[in-house]
């Protein structure tokens, strides 16, 4: 599925925002990265957030990702991240290996989201940051926009650009995820300390971000 959506995934990503998701992945980035660090972005799809935080000022950024088609796209993007072809569920990385983990709406489609964390913070130094975008659930005023936007005009927009018909699986996705106080709380089971979350756009999106313990 991901191989599929490779061709449209980042005009979809600026369709769906409006143009915000740049901005969303700049914070992620500067809340994780410190000048130097060795960071790892998994799930990083076609690398927009692994550069953010190269330019964030990363000494060293691995970009991992299981979709072959996702990273032909992202290494053409830049030679100076390391792509690697890989699962966030079997990261192929000793312990301790990284400064800094960001995940920019990848973690809500892991299987088993508690291993999937347990396993950035087994490759996180300890201290070491961790930052996670993912699509949330609003509440209040924008949630009938919300559902409109994500349950009928996104998937819409999906079927209209070639290979984005997969796109019909991202409401039942987002559904699914848990929210950013339950989030926080797996994060807190999973190793990470320090765990704090604020919420963007109206509560469309959420940027936690914790410490290894």
């Amino acid at each position: 599925m991901f191989d599929r959506i490779a061709p449209v995934y980042d005009a979809m990503n600026r369709v769906m925002t409006a143009g915000l998701d740049q901005r969303w992945r700049r914070l992620t980035a500067a809340s994780v990265v410190r000048p130097g660090d060795r960071v790892l972005d998994a799930c990083c799809g076609t690398g927009d957030l692994a550069l953010a935080d190269l330019r964030a000022g990363a000494g060293t950024v691995v970009g991992l990702d299981f979709s072959k088609a996702m990273l032909e796209r992202a290494r053409r993007k830049s030679a100076a991240v390391e792509w690697l072809e890989g699962d966030m569920l079997a990261l192929p990385f000793e312990a301790s290996s990284f400064d800094g983990v960001t995940v920019g709406v990848g973690v809500r489609n892991a299987d088993d989201l508690e291993a999937g964390l347990r396993g950035l913070r087994r490759v996180l130094r300890p201290g070491g940051r961790l930052g996670v975008l993912e699509i949330t659930r609003p509440r209040g005023v924008l949630r009938p926009f919300f559902r409109l936007w994500f349950d009928v005009l996104v998937p819409l927009a999906g079927r209209v650009l070639p290979g984005g018909e997969a796109y019909t699986y991202l409401p039942a996705s987002v559904r699914r995820f848990p929210g950013p106080d339950d989030l926080a709380a797996a994060l807190g089971r999973s190793g990470f300390t320090g765990v704090r979350f604020r919420t963007l756009a109206g509560g469309i999106v959420a940027l936690h971000v914790a410490e290894a313990a």
